[in-house]
């Protein structure tokens, strides 16, 4: 009997378009059953599998690994057939074969085994735990796999934390997990390092627990994925970093002014929001600081909203969401809408939205301290201004030295775009703006 080939197309995953794929688990041919994994999907915020909506045999795939799929795209043809089909084999079937049978260890005298210090544990086993006792369920937080290599490890009772991934971003693969399940192959003398896509050499591994313990810590999800894009633009973006200084006495003072009012209101002001505003007079003067280089790198592309990126501290790293129009908003409503991200970026609470459509970048310790760092570009804006702590220093007026509230400011920037006398310019701006609160409504 002829049955009609059904297609197989993207559900609604909401808001999100155009979301990569990251894997493809099956292949023309393939039987599968209803709800097993087709593909795996991964937005800035999530990783999910589209699963199969019945049962019956893969006869063609519309799609890859790398392209960009919304609600309703088209996934795959599958033939129904006459019904369910039989599972397919575990991942632990699926490596049975080339797993061959243990030999009974050899006994040999006690006496005769000497425990080596280049071979001892990463991490020691604790006095009086049973080995090979069932323990609580995974707590896989932070790790880079699909909801289905996830779901099997789980099954397996593999730690995900132990299996490193070969996929983009570090992304945990079936393979890499079957691998992890099969043992590591033998070493080959001939084998070539593995290519990073960079051109430059990896920092070789070494084995730390020869020197002492050791305790491995997974990195969490945020800096998994502020990592690589830091890299990707400190290789690609000529970092020259201009330091100044800000005479703010006058400016704090008025500052504290504010926030002792707000403070009933509960809401604080912070020199922050000076800043923000400050910036997008120096934007506006110097449009070149507020744009993107073209793909073609023969080109700007100026922006001409003024969307300021604030990088927060989280109790998982750094993450920067961006305060819209910042240039139509006043040092009270640029108040409020700080605190208000802060907390919600603190508790994990950030929307996809809230960290997109930067022009420019404010990175301040100025709760910590420091005299100056070197922040990396957010590329692709061009530029981003570090600040650091206050503090008292004498200046000297024309007749005497006098006491007065400096605050560094530190702005890196891409050479291709800006020089050293435009950021020069552009610093000498900040702190003239900042020397006097009145010239922020100018």
């Amino acid at each position: 009997m002829t049955t009609t080939a059904t297609e197989v197309r993207v559900p609604d995953i909401g808001a999100f378009e155009d979301v990569p794929i990251i894997e493809v688990h099956v292949k023309p041919g393939d039987q599968v059953n209803e709800e097993d994994p087709l593909i795996t999907l991964e937005s800035d915020k999530a990783t999910m599998d589209i699963p199969a909506p019945q049962s019956g045999q893969v006869v063609d795939i519309g799609v890859k690994v790398g392209d960009e799929v919304s609600t309703g795209s088209l996934v795959l043809t599958l033939d129904p057939g006459d019904g369910a089909v039989a599972a397919p084999p575990t991942l632990v079937e699926q490596q049975e074969p080339d797993v061959p049978a243990p030999a009974p260890p050899a006994q040999a005298p006690a006496a005769a085994v000497t425990p080596r210090p280049d071979v001892q544990a990463a991490v020691p086993v604790h006095a009086g735990e049973p080995q090979g006792a069932p323990g609580p369920a995974r707590d896989f937080t932070g790790v880079h796999a699909s909801p289905s290599v996830r779901r099997t490890a789980r099954e397996l009772d593999v730690d995900l934390t132990a299996v490193t991934g070969t996929g983009p971003k570090g992304r945990i693969t079936k393979d890499d997990l079957l691998g992890h399940l099969r043992g590591p192959a033998p070493a080959s003398p001939a084998a070539a390092a593995p290519a990073t896509g960079t051109g430059i050499p990896e920092i070789p591994a070494q084995d730390f627990a020869q020197f002492g313990p050791v305790e491995i810590q997974p990195l969490s999800r945020i800096k998994k994925r502020s990592g690589p894009h830091l890299h990707r633009s400190w290789l690609n973006v000529p970092h020259v970093t201009h330091n100044d200084d800000a005479d703010i006495t006058v400016l704090d003072a008025y500052r504290k002014e504010l926030d002792t009012a707000a403070r009933s209101d509960g809401y604080r002001v912070t020199l922050l929001a000076f800043l923000m505003k400050a910036s997008v007079s120096g934007l506006k003067q110097f449009p070149e600081c507020n744009s993107s280089l073209s793909p073609e790198k023969d080109s700007l592309i100026v922006k001409g909203y003024y969307h300021v990126g604030v990088a927060v501290e989280t109790p998982d790293g750094l993450v920067v969401p961006v305060i819209r129009d910042v240039d139509r908003k006043g040092i009270t409503e640029l108040s409020k809408e700080l605190g208000a991200v802060s907390a919600r970026a603190r508790d994990g609470k950030l929307a996809v939205a809230d960290l997109q459509g930067g022009t420019f970048t404010i990175s301040s310790l100025g709760g910590i301290g420091g005299t100056g760092f070197t922040p990396i570009v957010n590329a692709p804006e061009v530029a981003i201004l570090g600040v650091v702590r206050s503090a008292i220093k004498p200046v000297w007026d024309g007749s005497e030295f006098t006491p007065r509230l400096m605050l560094p400011l530190s702005l890196s920037y891409d050479h291709r775009v800006i020089d050293g006398a435009l950021a020069a310019r552009f610093v000498r701006h900040l702190c003239y703006v900042l020397e006097d609160p009145r010239r922020l409504i100018l």
